[in-house]
């Protein structure tokens, strides 16, 4: 990884052909898990007609592992796909849709703790993206509570303590702002908040659990009409 205040990117030509490789990989990855679950509702609505009980239960529970897995993928709307599916399975689904909730969040949290930094860094060059390419550089070189100071002097008062001292109350509310898929839905944020190193994981998953909780359970107390 190149030092921060010397970062220089590659000629378009070079750069072009990697960032279409890697976009095209995000994409057939996104169209692939949609199609997949697109294909289970369809199933799943055959199997309820023909009363094969045994075999729906299978297909619930592969649509709730790749309902877990798509909405892992950040700008993916999960919270329109997971009231879609209590709408159509009814308050039993409630607790399976809030554990595969948490669990694709938590997927995607590991996936941004555990992503290459160098490999980032690489990628926002190609994209000609210096200030990402700084940030990465600061994460990998600097202490998380050195950056959050930093990050504290640098925001309008009212809203450092939100960013800084209370950032997991913080992650719950954008976890649950309507449109937050403009910010990446629940998958982009917490990739974003493993990619940070400022989110410990204990904490986090918690936040997770507590945060998505409220939906499902009004559904499973109260029916699925609720939502309607």
């Amino acid at each position: 990884m190149e030092p921060g205040p010397n970062i220089t990117t590659p000629p378009l030509r070079r750069s072009l052909p990697r960032l279409i490789l890697r976009l095209a990989v995000i994409a057939v990855l996104v169209w692939s898990g949609l199609g997949l679950f697109d294909w289970l509702q369809g199933h799943l609505a055959d199997l309820e007609d023909a009363a094969r009980q045994r075999a729906m239960t299978t297909i619930v529970i592969v649509a709730i592992l790749a309902y877990a897995a798509i909405i892992a993928i950040p700008f993916v709307p999960g919270i329109e796909i997971a009231i879609a599916l209590m709408v159509m399975e009814g308050p039993i689904m409630a607790p399976f849709v809030w554990v595969a909730t948490v669990l694709g969040l938590a997927l995607a949290y590991i996936v941004g703790r555990r992503v290459s930094l160098d490999w980032l860094h690489g990628m926002f060059r190609d994209l000609h993206l210096l200030r990402a390419c700084d940030m990465i550089y600061r994460i990998k070189t600097e202490a998380p509570e050195n950056r959050l100071s930093k990050l504290s002097d640098r925001l309008p008062r009212w809203l450092a303590p939100l960013a800084t001292q209370y950032r997991y109350p913080m992650l719950a509310v954008l976890l649950n702002v309507p449109g937050n898929v403009a910010l990446g839905g629940g998958g982009g944020i917490l990739m974003l908040a493993g990619i940070s190193r400022f989110f410990s994981p204990g904490w986090t998953m918690l936040c997770v659990a507590l945060a998505t909780a409220p939906v499902p359970l009004a559904v499973w107390f109260f029916g699925a009409d609720i939502l309607k």
